[in-house]
């Protein structure tokens, strides 16, 4: 399976590689070339970003070995439920993930299921071993090139409300993936004042805790 992945993620690399050649040219047709790009690489997902907390400033605090630790207790627990949810972790940089989901409530199902284990995770630690979750999550179509990386301003938008906007606790959505899931049962919507390029409103997650 690696080799397989590695063959597919390749060719998709290629082939947009040779149409962005093609699209720097001064005579190219640009829209033509564009559409081409969609049609072999868009597709429609949810998108959502992981951050910790106040990480970096721990780092500092405690050291790289405490770094070390928290990133390995924060893949330990929340990689098995991004696969319960039947998410698809693309990447992991740091103390952030980028996840794909087909299905709108599930990805908020999982961001609730990892917010309850990071708090009983939490529970039993000192101040200082505390894992702080915050989470961004967008819908719509973007670009997606293999199993390594997704763009699109939903991408662009879920990023900056996991990894800037979102404080410890916080599931914040654009207005596009709230519209997905307005009539979900057990949480509700507050709209926030900062919205993020690529989105028009944004909302955080009411939920149990």
């Amino acid at each position: 399976m690696p080799y397989k992945k590695t063959i597919l993620t390749g060719a998709s690399e290629d082939r947009l590689e040779k149409l962005i050649r093609e699209r720097m040219e001064p005579s190219a047709d640009k829209k033509k070339i564009d559409q081409r790009i969609w049609d072999l690489f868009g597709e429609e997902w949810c998108v959502m970003f992981t951050d910790l907390s106040g990480f970096s400033r721990n780092v500092a605090k405690f050291g790289i070995i405490h770094f070390l630790q928290t990133i390995f207790e924060s893949h330990r627990l929340l990689i098995p439920i991004i696969e319960n949810y039947d998410g698809v972790l693309l990447k992991t940089e740091g103390d952030s993930f980028l996840v794909i989901f087909r299905n709108p409530k599930k990805a908020v199902e999982s961001a609730i299921a990892m917010q309850k284990a990071i708090k009983e995770y939490d529970a039993k630690k000192t101040d200082e071993e505390k894992v702080l979750l915050c989470i961004g999550i967008g819908h719509g179509r973007m670009l997606r090139i293999g199993d390594e990386d997704v763009f699109g301003a939903e991408v662009n938008a879920a990023s900056k409300l996991g990894e800037d906007t979102a404080k410890a606790w916080e599931i914040l959505i654009t207005d596009s993936m709230k519209s997905k899931i307005k009539d979900m049962k057990g949480v509700s919507f507050k709209e926030i004042k900062e919205i993020p390029p690529g989105a028009k409103k944004a909302y955080k997650i009411i939920y149990k805790l």
